[in-house]
């Protein structure tokens, strides 16, 4: 998946050290123009030396003509730029409003901290630490009683600021204990998207949560999708800004995508912040850069496009990536398409058809993503030592492991340029071997689904996408009800026709049952496109 998938207009074919000694005296810098949007953040910065040289001295001059060298004069020193950040003070985008379960708590994670969301009794959302005060167990195991959040172990119940309010096996004329309380995370909706603050020692900063211009002009229109992967959110992002893959990974995948259009790209970084980077690219060919892309901490990725049609009027266009980093080698994707203009075609199609498009372009990448997060976590070092950059295909990776090495001491772990910073908690076990379905019950709206397509596996595409998307669980089960209904007509129809005298029946009983079993294979069909992985089939060309 990358950047150039977030055309609204066509429906597709298929759719170191954890801390570091802070210098006296923070360099000079040069202030960075900021776009309209968002302005630049000022934090202190401080030169440390990494201590990472390139595996030799000096590139070769052909070399330097095609790998991205150094961007700053502290990097050619050997020097790294650091900035103050702090992982847990951030808004992480957590699910889109709108699939948040009303009847059942969510379990979710950021980095290795666990939550519960849910809505209260009266629709406002609440987010805790997936703990039970009692004996640990899961809150999201739970369930909603009367809006408040109960755990299944015992019964205990929660609601509003994470107070308890009821405890089954309290005596009558016993006070529930004042430290029988959960700890609470603060959450907002904005613009559809639930976004957590992680901070549990400074006050939410509002105006951290990201805005996004676009999303809010007359006649915008996106189609939004969540995604679980098994690969690193820095990968993720990685190949989201990534343009270059597109033509070779997805190739047909979509009418834009052909692999002899893989060809140079163009790039101008406009603005590198502590908060980011942003910037221009296009084809080499084309007269300009038409595409605007700003990453922006801790894990949100814009692609935004302009146009004026032949009337004079200007529309917009955006893809909008939202990466939370859900454990060591998982992530979770929010990824919303939209525009102020739309195909009449694109009415045509229904969401779930492209949802399982986006589902298919993920699937695509996936193998080879989640090899290359393998090598990171083996080799255990920086992307220097082991990447090649093209000046013409990976300008924003470079641009993105460098940002990793100004903030990635203040992360639980990162992976950058000229530096790394290994966990030092082995990954979080989410559920039990032997609790067959605990992980779907836990930390998904699918309570209680057994059988392959429900098995809680992150290659799995109904669990990566369908258990978190309300349109396409419904869609899957209407489908499943008709198919079986259409399947017991036709066979009620063809038991009828065997036991017809006239032979006038017997041809219209069996044309209506063949058209039903028609309809259980369109049915069946619809399944298995929003439930059945993407396998590519090697060609030779």
């Amino acid at each position: 998946m990358s950047l150039l998938h977030f055309h609204p207009l066509r429906p597709t074919a298929t759719a170191g050290a954890s801390s570091l000694p802070k210098l006296p005296l923070p360099l000079p810098t040069q202030p960075l123009k900021s776009l309209p949007s968002r302005p630049a953040s000022s934090f202190r910065l401080h030169a440390v030396s990494t201590g990472f040289r390139d595996a030799s001295p000096s590139l070769e001059d052909e070399d330097a003509k095609v790998l991205v060298g150094p961007a700053s004069e502290e990097e050619r020193r050997g020097e790294r730029v650091v900035a103050d950040y702090d992982w847990t003070e951030e808004w992480y985008p957590l699910y889109l409003a709108n699939d948040v379960p009303d009847d059942a708590p969510l379990g979710l994670t950021v980095f290795d901290k666990q939550l519960v969301l849910y809505r209260d009794g009266d629709g406002l959302l609440r987010c805790y630490e997936d703990r039970c005060p009692h004996r640990l167990a899961k809150l999201s195991e739970g369930q909603l009683i009367d809006g408040r959040l109960e755990c299944l172990y015992h019964g205990w119940q929660f609601e509003g600021e994470g107070k308890c309010v009821k405890i089954p096996q309290l005596p009558a004329d016993a006070k529930i204990p004042q430290s029988a309380c959960v700890k609470t995370y603060e959450v907002r909706d904005s613009q559809g998207v639930v976004w957590v603050w992680m901070s549990q020692k400074t006050p939410p900063n509002f105006s951290k949560i990201p805005w996004f211009e676009n999303f809010a002009r007359p006649g915008f229109q996106d189609t939004s999708t969540t995604h679980e992967l098994p690969y690193d959110h820095s990968i993720l992002l990685e190949n989201l800004m990534d343009p270059a893959h597109i033509p070779i990974s997805h190739d047909r995948t979509d009418w834009t995508a052909k692999r002899e259009d893989a060809q140079p790209l163009c790039f101008q970084v406009t603005e590198r912040t502590d908060r980011g980077f942003a910037g221009w690219w296009g084809k080499e060919k084309d007269e300009s850069l038409p595409n605007f892309l700003r990453f922006e901490a801790p894990c949100v990725l814009q692609n935004n496009r302009e146009f004026v049609d032949k009337n004079g009027v200007k529309h917009y266009f955006t893809g909008l990536f939202l990466c939370r980093p859900t454990g060591q080698g998982k992530s979770m994707l929010i990824v919303r398409f939209g525009g102020t203009m739309r195909s009449p075609l694109a009415k045509v199609f229904p969401k779930w058809y492209f949802h399982q498009n986006a589902s298919k372009v993920f699937e695509q990448d996936m193998g080879f993503l989640s090899s290359q997060n393998e090598v990171l976590i083996k080799e255990k070092v920086p992307t220097k030592q082991l990447y090649l950059n093209l000046r013409s295909s990976d300008t924003w990776v470079a641009e993105y492991r460098k940002w990793m090495d100004k903030v990635g001491h203040g992360m639980p772990y990162h992976f950058g340029h000229s530096t790394i910073s290994l966990p030092k908690e082995p990954a979080v076990v989410e559920h039990a071997p032997a609790g067959l379905v605990a992980r779907a019950s836990a930390s998904s709206p699918a309570k209680g689904g057994i059988g392959t397509m429900h098995a809680p596996n992150l290659a799995n595409r109904y669990f990566r996408h369908v258990i978190h998307c309300k349109g396409c669980r419904n869609v899957v089960k209407a489908f499943e009800a008709w198919k079986n209904g259409l399947f017991a007509l036709a066979a009620a129809l063809t038991a009828l026709a065997i036991l017809a005298s006239a032979r006038q029946w017997k041809v219209i009983l069996l044309v209506t049952a063949t058209a039903c079993f028609g309809g259980v294979y369109v049915c069946s069909t619809a399944i298995a496109m929003n439930t059945t992985n993407f396998v590519r089939t090697h060609r030779r060309l």
